[in-house]
């Protein structure tokens, strides 16, 4: 294919058209002159067959930070390769540059590096990438579709995780809820933690006279709270999770406090699994402590939502099925009468009798201080009543109902955790 360097050309050499005796064939001689040149460039360009592209560098992001792909273009042909390289990404990976001039010499490689600093959570793949090897006078190039082939590769783009910034907090309250406990002696949600002697103070009704007898010496029992429990995320990803909170998905806002609740429990002893469900499981991560939030945040990359009502039959069904023993199970949806009126309110008694259910749910900070207009602050406050009425159909059926605006959201989802753990509900 020839290139505008030789249309140009050709352009050019028209001006002397008139000295010569006949323009028609001072024309077709330029003309040829410009296509030999062109067939001879097309010739002297680096063949695309002896051109290899290969991959490296990051596989996962963090939303919001910036990652480094590298691409390297080795020359395998006799002949130097001089090549513009376009690589396309897909829009939201927020490749630059997407444009590479390159020139490589027979033999060796060059390394080209395009920063991706990605708009949006999920897997971000590298769509296609176009090879154009030109000849040493650029007047024509070679291309063709398929040739070198693209290397693929995807970049995870993971959760921001904004919500870490208040597991200090927690981990500090955590720490104080435990050694009070510790103090104060036995209550509920406390297990037997150790025997110690006697000091005054202490309550007497703490005392263990049977190792104080064996020991000839008073002991008293000391209490922690209660560890290995079990604690379940659910996610729902159905269509109310795709509403905008704030400038945030329900989705994203449940996945940051779900990590923020994840990684407190870890701290606190307990067991944590999750599952992800609308009309089908999505996404599942169970067992294992150490390597548990790493599992999370990956199974969570990729979840988007899904423009289904969500099968709350299916939800209650698979925790169940999971979770034999009693556990927090921590519901992400949406307070919606029709959602939850329709779909979770009929299995919610199955669910309510073996476990401890918190329903978690999230709301535009808008509706709240929607007054200016009257129309608008008359939306808001119907939703509000509506919010209202749910919460206590499900407060009837013994379940603990969190409705946070989203910039507390997660925060307040810790602390309803730790105040059930203190009360000993988990």
């Amino acid at each position: 294919m020839v290139t505008g360097r030789a249309t140009l050309l050709l352009v050019l050499s028209a001006a002397t058209l008139p000295l010569w005796p006949s323009p028609w064939l001072g024309l077709a001689v330029f003309a040829g002159a410009v296509l030999v040149l062109s067939a001879v460039d097309f010739m002297l360009a680096a063949p695309l067959r002896d051109i290899e592209l290969t991959r490296d560098g990051a596989r996962t992001v963090r939303s919001g930070e910036t990652a480094t792909v590298s691409l390297r273009v080795a020359n395998r042909s006799p002949r130097v390769l001089q090549a513009d390289l376009r690589d396309a990404w897909v829009p939201s990976a927020g490749a630059t540059p997407s444009l590479h001039k390159v020139v490589v010499e027979p033999g060796s490689a060059v390394t080209l590096e395009t920063s991706l600093t990605p708009t949006r959570r999920g897997d971000r793949p590298a769509v296609r990438l176009t090879l154009r090897s030109y000849g040493p006078l650029r007047l024509a190039f070679r291309q063709r579709a398929g040739r070198p082939a693209t290397p693929q590769w995807t970049l995870r783009v993971l959760p921001r995780f904004d919500s870490r910034r208040f597991l200090p907090e927690k981990t500090a309250r955590l720490r104080t809820l435990e050694g009070s406990t510790v103090t104060r002696g036995r209550g509920q949600g406390t297990e037997f933690d150790a025997l110690r002697e006697y000091v005054i103070g202490d309550d007497v009704r703490s005392i263990d006279w049977r190792a104080s007898a064996r020991r000839s010496d008073v002991l008293v029992r000391t209490w922690r709270p209660e560890r290995d429990r079990r604690v379940v995320c659910v996610l729902d990803t159905g269509r109310t999770s795709a509403v905008l909170a704030g400038a945030e998905p329900r989705l994203d806002a449940a996945i940051d406090a779900a990590l923020l609740l994840a990684a407190l429990a870890l701290r606190a002893g307990d067991q944590v699994d999750l599952l992800a469900v609308d009309t089908a499981v999505r996404a599942t991560v169970s067992g294992g402590r150490h390597v548990l939030l790493p599992r999370l945040v990956n199974a969570l990359a990729p979840l988007q939502p899904s423009l289904v009502e969500t099968d709350f039959e299916l939800v209650v069904g698979e925790v169940l099925r999971r979770e034999r023993k009693r556990a927090l199970v921590v519901l992400f949806t949406a307070l919606e009468p029709g959602a939850l009126g329709d779909g979770l309110l009929p299995v919610l008694p199955r669910l309510a009798s073996r476990h401890k259910v918190l329903v978690a749910a999230v709301h535009d900070p808008l509706l709240a201080e929607a007054r200016g207009d009257p129309y608008l602050a008359a939306a808001a406050l119907r939703s509000l009543g509506e919010r209202d009425r749910v919460r206590s159909a499900l407060t009837r059926h013994g379940v603990e109902v969190l409705d946070a605006p989203v910039d507390t959201f997660a925060s307040r989802v810790a602390d309803t955790y730790l105040a059930l753990k203190q009360a000993g509900k988990l």
